[in-house]
């Protein structure tokens, strides 16, 4: 569902005339929201997916299992911190996905940030487009299409933040209408990604700060993660899964819009070292003789540059496999 009811166009789009129409489309600087704006009646063509992808993702079946709900309260007491752990690492190695409850941040801050996110998207166009940018090293930025020339476009507008806390980034370089909040929010969750790291950490046989210092689709079946009131939602990434030699698993996920008004999201991604020549691999402490590497050594350029090729939906794990 989108914001509008919309008709689809069904004809094909040549591969030349949907990089045309995907750039006039980055041209514009207001995304999908200044589409809706404008009072479109039908999905542009460069929005609909081929439908040998859509007739692949329909095979797959629904179910209602419930995701692992882990509660956070009491951390710091030895016998809960170990059951803690215990259910981070059955979730991460079975579903790749978990929601925590009792994580410590307040919910005015979590709403704070939301009020702040739905604001910046809300603003004049003309504010936004000071901030829309496709620069790679560029701090703060919006845009439409994570790759606006060679994969079909994606139905939502971007605000992102690249940086490692709050301190990276200096006050001005944020849009006012959610600079505090932001600030706010930042600092929060960085927290509870130390907690995150020493938990995953343990979770594996390490050392508490061992992640830390390294500076989704179940048996075919779609699980609906409903948001809880206060929750994060937690999914392990491919790296994750690489440099735990398949002990934790990635997620396979999507985002569905709203039958009614827009969907906000705000995600955070906790990496490692993210150096172009920065080499990832399977953890030494988890490789012997009865558990070899499933993975090869990978740069992150190289991580990056097979992450990017891949349609809608595809993995680049089995590229960084070692084959037998």
């Amino acid at each position: 569902m989108s914001l509008l009811a919309i008709n689809v166009a069904e004809s094909p789009v040549k591969s030349e005339g949907l990089q045309d129409e995907l750039r006039a489309f980055d041209a514009t600087k207001t995304g999908v929201k200044g589409l809706v704006d404008a009072g479109i009646e039908n999905i542009p063509k460069i929005f609909i997916r081929p439908a040998d992808e859509v007739a692949e993702e329909s095979n797959y079946g629904h179910s209602n299992l419930q995701v692992p709900v882990i509660d956070l309260n009491g951390i710091e007491a030895d016998d809960q911190r170990r059951k803690i752990i215990s259910e981070v690492k059955n979730a991460s190695k079975e579903w790749g996905f978990f929601q925590v409850v009792n994580h410590g941040i307040p919910q005015t801050v979590l709403d704070s940030m939301l009020d702040g996110v739905s604001r910046f998207h809300e603003q004049d166009a003309e504010e936004k487009k000071k901030f829309y940018s496709r620069e790679p090293m560029k701090k703060v930025k919006y845009y439409g299409n994570i790759d606006p020339f060679r994969k079909r476009a994606v139905w939502r507008d971007t605000f992102t933040i690249s940086l490692m806390t709050s301190c990276d980034i200096e006050p001005d370089e944020l849009p006012v209408v959610c600079r505090n909040s932001t600030f706010e929010y930042i600092n929060e969750v960085t927290k509870l990604g130390k907690t995150l790291y020493e938990l995953l950490s343990e979770a594996l046989g390490l050392k508490r700060e061992y992640l830390e210092a390294m500076e989704f689709l179940r048996d075919n079946q779609w699980i609906d993660v409903p948001p809880r009131p206060g929750s994060f939602v937690i999914n392990i990434g491919d790296n994750l899964q690489m440099v735990s030699n398949d002990e934790f698993k990635s997620a396979w996920h999507r985002v569905l819009s709203n039958q009614v008004g827009p969907r906000i999201s705000v995600a955070c991604f906790l990496a490692g070292v993210m150096d172009p020549t920065k080499v990832y691999g399977p953890i030494k402490e988890l490789i012997s003789e009865e558990n070899p590497p499933i993975y090869k050594d990978f740069t992150v350029n190289e991580h990056l540059a097979k992450f990017y090729s891949k349609p809608i939906g595809k993995s680049c794990l089995d590229d960084f496999k070692f084959k037998n």
